[in-house]
């Protein structure tokens, strides 16, 4: 969803200005009564006629940790993500497994945890199929 045009801002407060009800300019300009409210709040609050941006990039909390995870992963092949969960802990990071693996996702840092089950697994489709 957009933010609304700053035009249509402008217009808004200067209705307000005029001393028009809120709700006769929310009918007039086809928005809520309570985002006519806000956007006067906000004016009054912090100056600002502006709107809020909206979105933006956040950096993970994993950013310079990506070497570390490597090694952990190279040196113990079956950690698994709530046991990296638990030692980023110990090192002050607290994040969530979810969040952990869309890193790791990321980083093309997946792992196969059982091979031989997914063989097998292969194998048994095979015979049902003859």
């Amino acid at each position: 969803m957009e933010a609304y045009s700053q035009d249509l801002r402008d217009r808004v407060l200067r209705a307000l200005e005029r001393g028009d009800r809120p709700t006769a300019i929310a009918n007039r300009f086809e928005v809520s009564r309570v985002w006519v409210y806000q956007v006067r709040n906000r004016l009054m609050q912090t100056g600002q006629r502006g709107s809020l941006p909206i979105g933006g990039h956040r950096q993970s909390r994993l950013v310079g940790m990506e070497s570390t995870l490597r090694a952990w992963l190279k040196e113990t092949g079956d950690l698994t993500l709530a046991e990296m969960c638990a030692r980023l802990a110990a090192h002050g990071i607290a994040i969530k497994v979810p969040a952990l693996w869309h890193q790791l996702d990321k980083w093309k840092l997946t792992l196969k945890k059982n091979p031989t089950r997914q063989r097998a697994r292969a194998h048994r489709r095979a015979s049902r199929a003859a």
